[in-house]
Order: structure tokens, then C-alpha cells, then sequence
């Protein structure tokens, strides 16, 4: 089992910035690829980053590309997704996720992960 913890949301004017953390326990985080989603309010969870195992690989999604960095540090079990330029479409709760399986990739399907944090609000106003 891998337990999820993000911390690190809240309200920014647009145009800010915020630094989300996922902490993690459990065995072998270290070994799996790890995601960030989110979810608007009556709209469905979408795919924002991913890192994979050893950090070397990210994938984000076209709407934050240059905008956010996804990075890992291993030896404290934790994720960050660091946010730039915030704009009120990025208004969600974000999900740290981490997959069932170990190795390699950077999947950006909800479905390729098991293990889900219980989310952050982020707010960003205009």
C-alpha cells in the first residue's frame, strides 16, 4: 500500500504561483511513476502531470505546459508540482496519484493509477 498526502493549495490572484507537495508512505514509492490530476467542480478529472520512477521522464498536459514542473525527491518521499502564471481555469481540486505497478512511464490515464490522495483545493482569481 502507498498513502498520499498533498498539502500546499489555496488561493492565489492570477498570475501567481503556488507549489504543491505530495508526501508519501508505504512501500516502494520510490519504484512508481507518480501524477498529478485535478477536477473542476462538474467537470471531469484531468490528467496535469506526471513524473516517472526515477525522475528522468515528465509529461504534462498541454493546457499547463510551461507553466508547471512536476519533480520528485526520493529520498523524502515527496512529489511537487509547482505552478506558475496561475489563470482561474486552473481553479480545481488537485490529486497526487501514484501507480500499482512499478517501473518505468509517465501514463497520463487516471485508470493507470491505484493509489489516490484525498486532494487539495486550489483557487485562482481573476
Amino acid at each position: 500500500q502507498v498513502q498520499l498526502v498533498e498539502s500546499g493549495g489555496g488561493l492565489v490572484q492570477a498570475g501567481g504561483s503556488l507549489r504543491l507537495s505530495c508526501a508519501a508512505s508505504g512501500r516502494t514509492f520510490n519504484s512508481r511513476a507518480v501524477g498529478w490530476f485535478r477536477q473542476a467542480p462538474g467537470k471531469d478529472r484531468e490528467f496535469v502531470a506526471a513524473i516517472s520512477w526515477i525522475g528522468g521522464s515528465t509529461r504534462y498536459a498541454d493546457s499547463v505546459k510551461g507553466r508547471f514542473t512536476i519533480s520528485r525527491d526520493n529520498a523524502k518521499n515527496t512529489v511537487s508540482l509547482q505552478m506558475n502564471s496561475l489563470k482561474p481555469e486552473d481553479t480545481a481540486v488537485y490529486y497526487c496519484a501514484a501507480r500499482g505497478t512499478t517501473g518505468p512511464g509517465t501514463p497520463s490515464s487516471s485508470g493507470d493509477y491505484d493509489y489516490w490522495g484525498q486532494g487539495t483545493q486550489v483557487t485562482v482569481s481573476s
